[in-house]
Formats: structure tokens, C-alpha cells, sequence
């Protein structure tokens, strides 16, 4: 049952975010966390701080501003004071430059009394990169801007 209810809150989760809300995802946060996004490009690096993650979101929206998570898997395993989740998304993305997008995205998550501590993000990089380098090229300075860690 609690994996159950673990499942259904991140599902619900990607909901809110592919409507634009990811505040919930930040108040989901734990006082203490990492949330590392892999690459090399304006969307990677290692935050670890709410305010740092809010600025984060943000630069996505901007940069893409149409983006609806399709969730095909979330595996849950363990307990209150220790759970793993891993989650299988497909991401449908509008960019700022009106083209669309699609991509695949790996999650891992580590929850503690029901606050995230730890969430790892892999996803091709280079579909994700690609499309970076289309918009800076265009104009979009923010596209190749430093990742937003802290």
C-alpha cells in the first residue's frame, strides 16, 4: 500500500509539472538535498538549495515552455525512512522557438519520511543539446548560459 501511494504522488507530481507548477516539486524537497541533472549544457549541474532548484525551473520554462511528462514506469522500493523510486518518462517539449520536441528521461529519487533527499536525472543528452544549440544559435543566449547550481 505505501509503495502504492508513493507511485501515485510522484505521478501526480509530473501532472502539476506538466502544467506548469513545479512548486510542488520544490516543497517536496528536504531541507537538505541534491538534485543533479547529468550533462554538459544550461540545464545540468547539481543544486542543492530550493531557491537554486526555483531559479532552475524557471530557466526551463523559459527555454521550454510546453513541457507535458508522459510516465510510463515508477518502481518503488523500501520504506519511510528509506525509499528508492526510478521512473521511466517520456518528455513532450515545446521550445521557446516553436519547434516541439520528444525525450526520454530516467529519474532516481531516494524519499525520507516523505521528503526527497536525493534525485538523479539522465536524459539523452543529446537530443536535449541539439535543441540548446538550435536556440542559442538563434538568438537565445540563455540556451548556452552556466548551469544553475547552488
Amino acid at each position: 500500500m505505501y509503495h502504492r501511494i508513493v507511485a501515485g504522488r510522484v505521478r501526480k507530481t509530473f501532472e502539476q509539472i506538466s502544467a506548469g507548477n513545479w512548486e510542488p516539486m520544490v516543497a517536496g524537497m528536504a531541507p537538505s538535498f541534491t538534485y543533479r541533472f547529468y550533462g554538459d549544457h544550461a540545464l545540468s549541474g547539481e543544486r542543492r538549495t530550493h531557491e537554486a532548484l526555483r531559479r532552475w525551473w524557471e530557466r526551463c520554462f523559459r527555454l521550454l515552455p510546453d513541457t507535458g511528462f508522459d510516465v510510463q514506469d515508477v518502481l518503488v522500493s523500501g520504506w519511510p525512512w528509506n525509499t528508492r523510486v526510478g521512473t521511466a518518462v517520456t518528455v513532450h517539449v515545446g521550445v521557446v522557438d516553436g519547434t516541439r520536441y520528444a525525450n526520454i528521461v530516467h529519474q532516481f529519487l531516494r524519499i525520507r519520511w516523505g521528503k526527497i533527499t536525493e534525485v538523479r536525472t539522465l536524459e539523452d543528452t543529446a537530443v536535449l543539446e541539439k535543441t540548446l544549440d538550435r536556440l542559442a544559435a538563434a538568438g537565445y543566449a540563455e540556451a548556452h548560459a552556466e548551469p544553475i547550481v547552488g
